[in-house]
């Protein structure tokens, strides 16, 4: 169990390493911004997704699984469970991180204060209002009575959204063009 451990430490330092010094890394930086997400969320959604503008912030949530399917028919309508569907590793990293957004929130921690230090004003900005109506969200579903995994995933949905909208513009050029990121 302990080599296991040592392994997995090992890896975990491999990551890090590789996340603070690759051209994901300016995406990785943005999306540490929000609560939850350390640098191997960061940088195993920035590697899934790979270019965020091919997206809007609601596609992306729907891509990684995490609206409610419906069927409709005439004038009615019934939402289900979510879809699941798209990408199964970037919906869990997103319901894994959004459990923090239940823990209380009034202002940055140390850890966050550092991270946001590292980006442009306007990510700064986004990223602070980002984690203040997360956190309202779970506020709400617990006022509501409603269970936490349901919580969970509708701020996860949420979270996918402001993902989106830190990274996505990050890989735009000055022209609104798309900007070009590689796969490795």
């Amino acid at each position: 169990m302990e080599l296991l451990a040592a392994q997995l430490k090992r890896i975990d330092k491999q990551v890090v390493a590789t996340a603070k010094a690759c051209e994901y890394t300016p995406v990785v930086d943005a999306l540490m911004c929000l609560r939850g997400i350390e640098v191997t969320t960061g940088f195993g959604l920035a590697v899934e997704i790979v270019d965020w503008t091919r997206f809007t912030g609601p596609s992306f949530a729907s891509y990684a699984g995490l609206v409610p399917s419906e069927q409709s028919s005439g004038q009615s309508r019934h939402q289900g469970p979510i879809t699941k569907a798209g990408s199964k590793y970037a919906g869990k990293l997103l319901i894994e991180a959004a459990w923090q957004h239940k823990r209380p929130y009034s202002r940055p921690g140390l850890r966050l204060l550092w991270q946001l230090n590292l980006v442009a004003p306007t990510t700064r900005i986004r990223a602070l209002e980002g984690n203040h109506r997360l956190h309202h969200k779970w506020e709400v579903f617990d006022a509501r009575k409603k269970r936490s995994v349901t919580a969970n995933t509708a701020v996860a949905r949420e979270l996918a959204g402001w993902c989106w909208s830190l990274a996505a513009p990050l890989q735009q050029n000055e022209h609104g063009q798309r900007g070009h990121m590689n796969a490795a």
